[in-house]
């Protein structure tokens, strides 16, 4: 009788179990990177989508900061960049075109002929989420900014 002879031991369940404990490890940390991004694909998608007027939310920003270029100064610019400090740096310029198409909109829709230091102020309390006010109150009493005529519009 022949007898088998086998080059490679069998395999116990230690390893095994040990390796198929990594593949779901990495599996959850994959399905929930994907869930995290979907989200954030997902909510820049209904960004693009048009509303009742036909322009979308991103066509308005882009309509309104176009339309107040020419009355940007550089000191309004100075300030706008202060305000977006706290952004993190990967989102910082969304931030900011997101913040500038506000206050353009604040600006014109006043009749200004240039965007003042208020006009910053309203448009980045406006464009800022209600979530978010905590963290804004506490940026602008650190930076010493007077945002005393725009309390109201933060007890909303």
């Amino acid at each position: 009788m022949l007898q088998s002879i086998t080059i490679f031991p069998l395999a116990t369940s230690q390893p095994a179990t040990w390796f198929m404990n990594t593949i779901a490890f990495w599996t959850f940390i994959m399905i929930g990177s994907m869930a995290i991004g979907g989200y954030f694909m997902f909510r820049k998608f209904l960004k693009v989508l048009p509303k009742q007027d036909g322009k979308s939310k991103l066509d308005w920003q882009n309509y309104w900061v176009e339309r107040s270029r020419p009355l940007w100064t550089d000191e309004s610019k100075a300030f706008l960049n202060v305000l977006v400090e706290p952004v993190p740096n990967a989102f910082r310029d969304i931030a900011k075109h997101t913040i500038a198409a506000r206050i353009g909109q604040v600006a014109i829709e006043s009749g200004a002929t240039e965007v003042t230091r208020d006009h910053c102020l309203q448009g980045y309390i406006l464009a800022t989420p209600k979530r978010d006010y905590r963290s804004l109150i506490r940026f602008l009493n650190k930076n010493n900014i007077d945002y005393s005529p725009y309390k109201h519009m933060l007890n909303k």
